[in-house]
């Protein structure tokens, strides 16, 4: 597994590079398929973001990014985690809730 460190500003470079490693990752073509989002509560207050990229014949690819160490894991299609990301800098959760 690897592990990087990476500044992401607003919440539109955090989905991009999400986007961007996970396609990366199973050598998918960049804008070809979906990708969706979900906030994730604990105790109702917003703690994360699940990101899952549909791709070909099912395929679904995943990422979450927890507030709490404000870092993004990464797993491919089986499952297996493959890197993660310290984010240096990364948007406030509770103003994407809102």
């Amino acid at each position: 597994m690897s592990c990087c460190e990476c500044q992401l500003d607003n919440l539109n470079d955090l989905r991009q590079y999400v986007y961007e490693t996970l396609c990366d990752r199973e050598s998918l073509i960049r804008g070809a398929f979906h990708m969706s989002e979900q906030i994730l509560v604990r105790q109702g207050r917003p703690c994360g973001m699940h990101f899952c990229l549909h791709g070909p014949r099912a395929v679904m690819i995943t990422a979450i990014w927890e507030t709490k160490q404000n870092s993004i894991l990464f797993y491919d299609s089986t499952g297996l985690r493959f890197q993660k990301t310290k984010l240096v800098a990364a948007p406030m959760l509770e103003t994407v809730a809102a």
